[in-house]
């Protein structure tokens, strides 16, 4: 039976908005980023969290961490309160959840000191960590970089003087100095061509077979998430639309947001006519968001009562839930 390595209950994050006045600014709504989803992250496992840009999920990703404080909710890892054992826990327990719970940033050119060598970078977590004395670093950071497929050499160069994919593979190596159960990977390969897109793919397979890594996979290219997932969530407008097996969700999608999302997904047959849905007008502004199902002025199906009421996340299959009135005639 699989043991939950993570576990989020009802997590709510929201960003208050200002508007400048003469004498001072005035409160004047908030942006929902994150609207009370629940998620599981078993060990070993892999879940995807997939969506439109400004969806929520790496704000998701980064409150799961607590690095960024949540409005409400809570964060388990292995059955203890994050959040609380960050700001009330013992130096012990404090580092003890820093060293377990990692993040790969999504923009590698943002996310590494331009200041430091790869040695440093990788490094530094030794220092703060005091996980090995200063005779083992050498043999640590480089056997690093060769885990994510750079040589000793790269050790001493500069930020700058890698490609993106290599930058990409620098921040896999500085999350993995800690020996971490669990990394959230923010977009690891939006920015990479199509051949080190597969690689770093590769790599994250590997890591979790090697290693039993957990990873939370964000990501709006639906053909990764695929490769590397075993379960999958589907975001919108800071909501949780369906959740499943990824073999499930892509098979046979319950949620017509999910459905329109999949059906974008290239079709590596060129006699295979895709049948794309194009959804009507835009994404709806995440501070004054829609009642009821926040999907429905897009939906081509909603009713009023779409409209009216928000539909409860209710399983439909084992393991596979969906948010919607009307998701038995997806079946």
């Amino acid at each position: 039976m699989a043991e939950p390595l993570v576990e989020v209950k009802s997590l709510t994050k929201y960003f208050p908005v200002f508007e400048r006045g003469i004498l001072m600014r005035k409160k004047v709504g908030d942006v929902h980023a994150v609207d009370g989803i629940d998620l599981v992250v078993n060990r070993g496992e892999t879940v995807g969290l997939v969506g439109e840009s400004g969806c929520g999920k790496t704000t998701a990703g980064k409150v799961i961490l607590d690095l960024i404080p949540r409005d409400s909710g809570t964060v388990s890892f292995e059955g203890k309160e994050v959040h609380d054992t960050v700001t009330k826990g013992n130096k012990t327990e404090r580092g003890y959840v820093r060293r377990n719970m990692q993040m790969v940033f999504q923009n590698p050119y943002g996310s590494l000191d331009p200041r430091m060598t790869v040695y440093d970078i990788i490094s530094e977590a030794f220092v703060i960590h005091k996980l090995l004395s200063k005779d083992e670093w050498d043999e640590k950071v480089y056997s690093l970089l060769k885990i994510v497929g750079l040589e000793e050499y790269h050790a001493e160069r500069y930020p700058h003087e890698f490609s993106g994919g290599q930058r990409q593979r620098i921040s896999m190596a500085r999350a993995l100095a800690t020996n971490p159960k669990f990394i959230v990977a923010d977009e690891p390969v939006s920015s990479l061509d199509v051949s080190v897109r597969a690689q770093i793919l590769n790599l994250l397979r590997d890591l979790q077979r090697d290693e039993g890594i957990s990873f939370l996979y964000i990501s709006h290219d639906l053909s990764s998430v695929r490769q590397v997932t075993q379960q999958v969530l589907v975001m919108y407008l800071g909501k949780i639309m369906e959740l499943g097996p990824s073999e499930a969700v892509f098979a046979h999608p319950l949620n017509p947001y999910s459905i329109a999302l999949l059906s974008a997904v290239p079709v590596p047959d060129p006699e295979r006519k895709s049948m794309r849905i194009v959804l009507p007008g835009d994404v709806p502004s995440p501070i004054n968001p829609p009642s009821g199902c926040r999907f429905h002025p897009r939906c081509p199906y909603a009713t009023d009562l779409c409209a009216k009421e928000e539909p409860p996340i209710r399983e439909l299959s084992p393991g596979h839930s969906v948010a919607c009135h009307y998701a038995e005639k997806f079946e």
